[in-house]
């Protein structure tokens, strides 16, 4: 065994891992690969992840991690181990004995280490994992493993292997984002008093009413198509909006909302049109001003933002240093700032007046394209952005007729943001009965939407946000037209 001084020196000659932001280094002079005590004698472990090790403030004696070999190195005198168990994007470091090292410890395998949690040396890591004994759980052949332990992995290559792509750094950073911000957005929602409703993914009613659904059929149906025997009795689909749902709770509740799967059938190959993605949408009764929805909207925004950045730096900081760099200094601007507000009217007039030219010439009456929204935004400031007031003829039969004359408009809303365009709509719901009857016999819709029309004694609003990460081009995760598989 090296003495300590001699040990130090030997460390500090180690080079760091791929996996980690720095290396590590530990002076310990002795190891030993089990307790002095029989092990029926011994305290349990306690179990801890790696976040919560590396988090840790102070020594503990005896605890269990479990996880995956990131990194392996053995050295003459000592063995380094990287786990990771997927809870942070850093990877804990296990200074062991050599003699712990065995055939199936190797990069990809599953483990279980025991021993104490140390301070490291290191200023970059704050705990390791001094170990006392390593058990392969279960062993990966590295030779046919498609991950390989030096290599930085091209997005392009990892997605030719769905079930293993959640294990690279990009891809569990991702997914480690969307679950925190998933959760920030469901406590925002409770803490403000909302009703949480499960909206129905099978249904019969087409929201949109643009046609753009996946039918359910039972697979005797699909053989006897003939015979048109529905298993519902009625045609069903996959679910567009779970608003017509969340309308008829609002009846009930003041403050619903609801957050799920969204399905629709556009053949489009662009990055904003998947044929599945998760939805917000928020139902709030009792409003009579957009302003309260644009509120809502606007610290829905800023505190789910605040808390991803909070709850997961490190993973931000990844795709701000190797996917979007410009997009730091974005965010922090829009959380700073106060959102800009600008009518439909202006808009229009804003890009008529533009130096660019636009591939869709802008016409009052025509909705925004994204390569407008892009403009306005970068027009107000680089600033999120809210447009209201749009033409009367764009906007579905339910959001409310502002009666403001000859170019006809509605109270809906549409949030902008930079980089992206619009990221969430809203308005207020007609709730006087002739204009609403009005416009579903003018549209031929009075019949099927006859329910409809007996809930509708209050006056509200509602927010839709389309919950989807945005993705650069350079790095598409998955055909928009397949399903999520998984992201």
């Amino acid at each position: 065994m090296l003495g300590a001084r001699g040990g130090w020196r030997a460390l500090r000659r180690c080079p760091s891992s791929i996996f980690s932001s720095s290396s590590f280094s530990s002076s310990f002079s002795s190891f030993s690969s089990s307790s002095s005590l029989p092990r029926e004698q011994r305290a349990p472990a306690v179990r801890l992840r790696v976040r919560q090790a590396l988090g840790a403030r102070e020594a503990a004696g005896e605890v269990q991690v479990q996880g995956w070999v990131r990194s392996i190195r053995s050295q003459k005198e000592i063995l380094f181990l990287h786990i990771n168990d997927g809870s942070s994007l850093e990877s804990l470091q296990v200074v062991a004995d050599p003699s712990m090292e065995s055939r199936d410890l190797t990069f990809g395998s599953a483990v279980e280490v025991r021993g104490k949690l140390v301070k490291s040396p290191h200023k970059m890591q704050n705990m390791e994992l001094k170990a006392e004994s390593i058990r392969v759980v279960g062993p990966c052949d590295t030779l046919s493993f498609p991950l390989k332990a030096k290599e930085r992995h091209p997005l392009e290559y990892i997605r030719q292997f769905p079930h293993l792509r959640c294990r690279s750094n990009a891809l569990g950073a991702l997914l480690r984002i969307r679950s925190e911000a998933t959760a920030a957005i469901h406590s925002f929602f409770q803490d403000h008093g909302y009703v949480h409703i499960h909206t129905p993914i099978i249904t019969s009613n087409d929201c949109e009413g643009a046609g753009e659904l996946f039918q359910i059929e039972t697979s005797n149906e699909t053989q006897k198509s003939a015979e048109k025997n529905h298993f519902f009795n009625v045609p069903a689909f996959l679910t567009v909006s779970g608003q017509l749902h969340l309308e008829v709770m609002a009846g009930a509740f003041t403050h619903v909302f609801t957050f799920g799967p969204t399905f629709r059938a556009e053949n489009s190959q662009s990055r904003r049109h998947l044929a599945e993605f998760y939805m917000v949408e928020a139902e709030l009764s009792f409003t009579e001003s957009l302003q309260d929805i644009m509120q809502v909207m606007e610290d829905l925004f800023k505190t789910a933002t605040s808390t991803v950045f909070s709850r997961c730096p490190r993973d931000v900081e990844l795709f701000h240093k190797y996917v979007a760099p410009a997009q730091k200094g974005r965010l922090e601007q829009m959380l700073k700032n106060k959102f800009v507000t600008i009518s439909y009217n202006e808009a229009v007039e804003i890009l008529k007046q533009a130096s660019q030219t636009f591939a869709f010439k802008p016409e009052w009456g025509c909705d925004l394209q994204t390569e407008h929204e892009k403009y306005l935004v970068q027009h107000c400031g680089e600033v999120p952005v809210f447009v209201i007031n749009y033409p009367y003829d764009l906007k579905p039969f339910y959001m409310r007729d502002n009666e403001d004359g000859p170019q006809r408009t509605v109270a809906a809303v549409d949030l902008l943001v930079p980089g992206i365009g619009e990221l969430c709509g809203g308005s207020l719901r007609e709730e006087r009965l002739p204009f609403l009857q009005s416009r579903l016999q003018r549209l031929g819709l009075a019949d099927t939407y006859q329910w409809f029309l007996s809930v509708k004694n209050m006056s509200w609003g509602s927010i839709r946000f389309g919950f989807t990460v945005p993705r650069p081009p350079k790095i598409r995760l998955g055909s928009p037209r397949r399903l999520r598989d998984g992201l």
